[in-house]
């Protein structure tokens, strides 16, 4: 075997042992057993096996990055460099969903493999995601022209929210229709993506939280005070 069908090998064997069973359930010798290549292989193109799961995660978040920045893209060549907020959080946790919900794609290798890897918090993917941010700051320049004069701050929670709601739905979509007795229908990718979409426009757009001066709630005849809002 090559050495690049060797590398392909591991890869496939690996994705679809992780996709299965989990990070921590996997060892390398499930691997090689599975590639039908010998340890020495596995050593000689990743080193170890935090390497390998690093690997594997940074390929397909590669594909998903370039998804979305795609789709920003066109967003704001559409808008004729400003693209609107929604058409923005769209381009952002679309192709995340799509890639791991639905019929046609919650069966594949890849999506198995994304869905785990979202579940389960293993360090090399941990620090990827801690690391790997460029692509996300050019959705909050995105961001920036469409709500011009708005604070950073909010833009910047905002998107992380976008995100939060994405990955969690990945992570809990079965507690959610068992919670729901099927009334939330979560084969209707479009219609997740949509509502996702519309609750972080909400949060983003629905006026200011008020601010406190202390954590403490003051009462004045046990009614809220002016100075509470």
């Amino acid at each position: 075997m090559s050495s690049d069908r060797t590398r392909s090998a591991i890869l496939a064997a690996a994705e679809k042992l992780y996709a299965d069973r989990g990070f921590g359930d996997v060892t390398l010798r499930d691997i090689v057993a599975e590639a039908n290549v010998n340890l020495a292989a596995v050593n000689y193109h990743f080193g170890s096996k935090d390497e390998l799961i690093a690997e594997l995660f940074v390929t397909r978040s590669l594909a998903t990055n370039r998804e979305r920045l795609n789709e920003l893209k066109a967003a704001e060549e559409k808008g004729g460099g400003r693209a609107p907020i929604d058409a923005i959080l769209h381009a952002l946790v679309g192709p995340t969903l799509r890639g791991c919900l639905g019929p046609d794609r919650e069966g594949s290798t890849a999506a198995r493999f994304m869905i785990r890897a979202s579940i389960e918090s293993v360090p090399p993917i941990r620090r990827i995601k801690n690391r790997e941010v460029d692509h996300l700051r050019k959705f909050i320049a995105a961001m920036r022209r469409a709500m011009p004069g708005r604070d950073d701050a909010d833009l910047y929670w905002g998107l992380h929210f976008a995100l939060a709601m994405s990955h969690h739905t990945i992570r809990e979509k079965e507690r959610l229709a068992r919670l729901s007795e099927g009334r939330c229908d979560l084969n209707d990718v479009d219609a997740i993506i949509d509502r996702v979409v519309s609750v972080s426009v909400m949060a983003l757009t629905g006026g200011e939280t008020p601010k406190k001066a202390t954590g403490k709630v003051a009462a004045s005849h046990g009614r809220l005070t002016r100075q509470d809002l």
